[in-house]
């Protein structure tokens, strides 16, 4: 990995809640392509207080000296049929300037290895159905296309 950037889990609750601006900076870029109206304020706040001591949410940073270049934050998603639980990637960044670098792809794997260290054996992710960049990229790193959610407004 370039620079000399380590990955490293957010072990409590105090510490993530000092990365919600940020996170929640990051969830707004993500979501403007699935939403029309604006995120509600604080919404990784409000993940992190329900969800943090799940073990399908995990708060992984990508660091160097120079601070922070890189998040990837999983959290749980339940089939509201079978109520089976697996947790689900809801935003992964990296910093412009360190794309193309494997930052991402290494926050993917280690959030991957540690969620199976603690018993999920499958990691999920989604993307915007027009968004053939984001798919083919998750197909290179091993993600299956499993189920379409359809919606109609």
């Amino acid at each position: 990995m370039a620079m000399d950037v380590s990955i490293r889990p957010v072990e409590s609750l105090e510490e993530a809640l000092t990365f919600t601006p940020r996170l929640d900076g990051y969830a707004r870029e993500v979501m403007a392509e699935f939403r029309d109206v604006p995120l509600p304020p604080a919404v990784s706040r409000r993940l992190l207080e329900r969800h943090f001591e799940h073990s399908t949410t995990l708060l992984l940073v990508a660091e160097s000296e120079d601070g922070v270049h890189g998040v990837c934050l999983t959290a749980p998603l339940e089939d509201p049929l079978t109520a089976e639980i697996v947790p689900i990637i809801v935003i992964l960044h990296v910093e412009d300037d360190l794309r193309r670098r494997g930052i991402a792809r290494s926050l993917v794997e280690d959030a991957r290895n540690i969620l199976a260290g603690r018993g999920h054996g499958a990691l999920a992710a989604r993307a915007g159905h027009n968004d053939d960049a984001l798919i083919s990229m998750g197909e290179r790193w091993g993600f299956l296309r499993h189920w379409e959610l359809m919606l109609r407004e």
